[in-house]
């Protein structure tokens, strides 16, 4: 059999294991749903696309399926993944996935100038602040699922 046939069993209930740690975290995201203020078509695309980068299954699944709830459409769902070559998403939203991703790759070109300067226009002091939030919010959450091998679960028809 190989490695890849079947998904990868649950490793461990990280709620079980340490609650106060979730409810931390839970905090950051009451904060990023509640008082940021800020589009949350914006806010589901980056989660997306976060969550595409990390290859976070589990979360990938989960914001597709809320943005979809939220009206979002398929075509542009299925152009996160391509949104510099896509023309489906508006300004603002191009320069919340760029700095989703340099933030996600923090590692790879340290955010860059050009990328902050190119948020900048459209997100500014707090606002800019609460973009990052969320990033940071998603980003833990894919950590956790995908170290924790969170499944997927099918849609209930």
């Amino acid at each position: 059999m190989h490695k890849d046939e079947h998904a990868p069993a649950q490793r461990l209930d990280y709620a079980a294991a340490a609650p106060q740690g979730l409810q931390a975290l839970l905090g950051l995201q009451a904060y990023v749903n509640n008082h940021t203020g800020l589009d949350r078509t914006t806010v589901e695309l980056v989660k997306l696309r976060c969550s595409q980068l990390n290859g976070c299954a589990f979360c990938v699944d989960m914001h597709a399926r809320d943005a979809r709830k939220a009206g979002e459409s398929n075509q542009r769902l299925d152009a996160v993944a391509v949104w510099r070559e896509s023309t489906l998403f508006t300004p603002s939203e191009r320069a919340a996935l760029a700095w989703a991703e340099s933030v996600t790759l923090v590692s790879h070109d340290h955010v860059p100038d050009d990328v902050f300067e190119w948020v900048g226009k459209y997100f500014s002091g707090k606002a800019l602040v609460d973009l990052t939030y969320a990033v940071l919010a998603i980003n833990a959450w894919n950590r956790l699922a995908i170290s924790f091998r969170v499944p997927t679960a099918p849609e209930k028809p």
